[in-house]
């Protein structure tokens, strides 16, 4: 088994698409209970395979050679996921609900290479 970072993407622009913002209080609210229940099933239906369970993210400073300053990125949220292929890793966000459920984008699944040896 490879590890995988899944990284859960979201725009203003899905935002927008997805009617999100036109939702009543009530049925945003409805909406966010019923999403966390399916994330926290697809998380105990994924157990086995998660190898760092990961979280929502925050706001992003950039750290550069010019210093640091405020920045802007799609990330939303991360996980770490084990599985015997890239293929394989990226069948268990099919449905998942940051996208079905939840107004986000994607989930984009890349393999968490080793270090190079010095």
């Amino acid at each position: 088994m490879k590890n995988f970072l899944a990284v859960f993407t979201g725009t203003d622009e899905m935002m927008g698409k997805s009617g999100w913002g036109a939702l009543s209080e009530a049925a945003r609210q409805e909406r966010m209970q019923a999403g966390t229940k399916a994330w926290h099933a697809w998380m105990a239906d994924n157990e086995k395979q998660i190898v760092v369970s990961g979280s929502p993210v925050g706001k992003t400073r950039r750290v550069s050679a010019g210093g640091i300053e405020d920045a802007r990125n799609a990330i939303c949220g991360y996980i770490v996921v084990a599985a015997a292929s890239q293929e394989a890793a990226a069948e268990m966000f099919v449905g998942h609900p940051h996208f079905t459920i939840f107004p986000g984008d994607a989930v984009e699944v890349m393999p968490c290479l080793p270090v190079p040896a010095a």
